[in-house]
């Protein structure tokens, strides 16, 4: 293990925070060789051109003091040169290729075209997820209440979504279309993003020679408050220092939270080889990670449940998933995630019992019922800035739910959006009376009438 010592700290909900990686203090430390590192500074600046010193470091995200040496041991060998500096030191040289250099850079990207931050070794990558695992993170029914503050439930299914996240195993929520199964699995991770506090990911790994790249900014959210190491700009201060900060090759961010649906295939959860660059992205749900996978319309992906089954089962049940190089090897990684399946589909008719199982918590959703309907059409109106005319009301119960469709919880949303828009036009104020909803719902509705 390379990990370095850390500092404990705790959340605004009393959760214990995961530990940010300190800076190595030398290349072991890192978990780097160091041909490793000399044939990275050889594509970095091959691609990136003549650099100071210390901007290849910050580049690399490693302290000067590392990356020093390796400079040295490639200017002794003449493949960089030293263009010029000024008295602050070798940290002040500009570094620029020799012919041979090129010559030995070139040879480099042709076996790896990485470019980027320094990977942490595997080994550092599954300690840290195991220190931030979603599992018994702090939840109480009042600290429930803001991210599910624009949902209307019921008490005893308000109370069995906090064992659930608790456990951090996997959700499977079911139920007829348009009654909140989506909302409320967001809503479960905005809990998870916020509540849950921040955690570590590396910007990537390397594992038997193979560079996996993990974070993502378009997925992951970067969480940069300030720390026990200060903000940003004491932060730069301190890595060129190359003293107390945190590890640069992590990036600190809010618990994620990945949504993926209908597009889901199987391919997308191996890793994903980028023939020309010879490295490899993490599968999406590897990302998420610490965090929350939510599988909507589970049952329509471009996989079969069963396939998806075949594939997640051991995972559900060990914590633990595996990750296939091209050469065939396989190494393992985390399965550290709070998974959550949501379907308007019959769940015995989607996977086996051997499946469900292995799903810890399984959340039914109901069409609401009429006094749950009212605060629901009542909120929404609200949301809008539209008076609430309970005659509205009275007409989609007589008209429709009382007469075989059942009632929705999204018509509420539906309807009234196109009431608002229906105001717009004939630029009206905003407003709802009977005669709108007629209108608006002979609209929506129309295949029911």
């Amino acid at each position: 293990m390379t990990m370095q010592a850390r500092h404990m700290t705790v959340d605004w909900e009393g959760n214990p925070a995961p530990e940010a990686p300190t800076t190595p203090e030398s290349l072991r430390e890192a978990g780097l060789s160091s041909s490793w590192l000399s044939d990275q500074l050889l594509r970095t600046i091959y691609v990136r051109g003549p650099q100071i010193g210390r901007d290849i470091a910050q580049f690399l995200c490693l302290p000067f003091k590392i990356v020093k040496d390796a400079l040295k041991f490639l200017k002794d060998e003449k493949t960089i040169q030293v263009d010029g500096g000024d008295l602050v030191g070798e940290v002040s040289y500009r570094y620029s290729l020799t012919d041979f250099g090129r010559k030995r850079a070139e040879a480099c990207m042709r076996v790896c075209a990485y470019i980027g931050p320094a990977p942490v070794p595997l080994e550092d990558y599954v300690e840290q997820c195991y220190r931030q695992t979603v599992t018994g993170l702090q939840c109480y029914p009042e600290s429930l209440k803001a991210p599910f503050g624009h949902l209307v439930l019921k008490d005893d299914m308000f109370l069995a979504i906090g064992p659930a996240i608790i456990s951090g195993r996997s959700v499977f929520i079911y139920g007829p279309p348009g009654n909140g199964k989506t909302a409320m699995a967001r809503a479960i991770g905005d809990f998870m993003n916020t509540a849950g506090g921040s955690i570590y990911v590396p910007h990537a790994f390397i594992a038997d020679g193979n560079i996996v790249t993990v974070f993502d900014p378009s997925l992951h959210v970067v969480d940069d408050t300030p720390t026990e190491f200060g903000d940003e700009a004491d932060a730069t201060v301190r890595r060129l220092l190359s003293t107390g900060t945190a590890d640069a090759r992590w990036v600190r961010i809010r618990r994620p939270v990945i949504v993926t649906g209908g597009e889901l295939n199987l391919a997308m959860l191996d890793l994903k080889y980028n023939e020309e660059a010879k490295f490899y992205q993490a599968p999406i749900h590897f990302k998420a990670n610490g965090g929350v996978f939510l599988i909507d319309d589970f049952g329509r992906q471009m996989c079969t449940p069963k396939e998806l089954l075949n594939r997640w089962i051991l995972p559900l049940e060990d914590r633990h998933d595996f990750l296939t190089v091209a050469s065939g090897k396989k190494f393992q990684v985390p399965f550290e995630q709070l998974i959550i399946f949501s379907t308007n589909l019959d769940p015995k008719d989607l996977v086996d019992d051997a499946f469900l199982r292995r799903i810890r918590h399984k959340l039914q959703i109901h069409a609401p019922a009429r006094d749950v309907y009212e605060r629901i059409f009542a909120g929404n109106c609200k949301r809008l800035g539209m008076n609430y005319d309970p005659g509205a009301v009275d007409y989609l119960f007589e008209r429709y739910y009382l007469k075989g469709r059942t009632a929705r919880a999204s018509d509420c949303r539906d309807l009234l959006e196109i009431v608002q828009s229906i105001c717009r036009y004939r630029r009206q104020p905003v407003h709802l009376t009977r005669d709108l909803m007629v209108e608006a719902s002979a609209s929506f509705i129309a295949e029911f009438a």
